[in-house]
């Protein structure tokens, strides 16, 4: 967790860092954090499109100019042609509903999160995927 934490530093989002890493065997497969797409201005240079509107943690995700860590993990894996089917992901907040399907879908099998997430569906589709959910301090 304290490399998902590290990780998080690199966030460009103005209103919260978040770090994620992907790992199985005990090898750390991909790393990723919070931010626009590559090439693309940053939040912290631009301004934030949520703050601008006022939109609250946890809702219309599709109004927001980044990436959420837990999405650009996995891209960053697909990327490099590294499986992560089986893979525990560690990431300093729990995932919202998005990247919940995300994780479903990639074959995790296990996410450990320290800190929560306003979106009350994560944890429901999680749980009914079989997909382990640990909170840690």
């Amino acid at each position: 967790m304290e490399i998902a934490v590290l990780v998080a530093k690199r966030s460009t989002c103005r209103r919260r860092h978040v770090g994620a890493v992907l790992v199985k065997d005990k090898r750390i497969l991909a790393t990723g954090y919070n931010g626009a797409p590559s090439g693309l201005r940053h939040c912290l240079d631009i301004g934030c499109l949520r703050e601008d509107m006022q939109i609250p943690s946890g809702e219309r995700h599709e109004l927001c100019r980044g990436l959420h860590a837990e999405q650009n993990v996995i891209i960053q894996a697909a990327y490099h042609g590294v499986s992560i089917k089986g893979a525990t992901l560690y990431c300093t907040n729990l995932p919202c509903s998005i990247c919940a399907k995300m994780t479903i879908n990639a074959g995790i099998v296990e996410i450990l999160y320290s800190d929560g997430y306003a979106d009350t569906m994560t944890e429901d589709m999680l749980d009914r995927a079989g997909i382990k959910l640990i909170k840690v301090p």
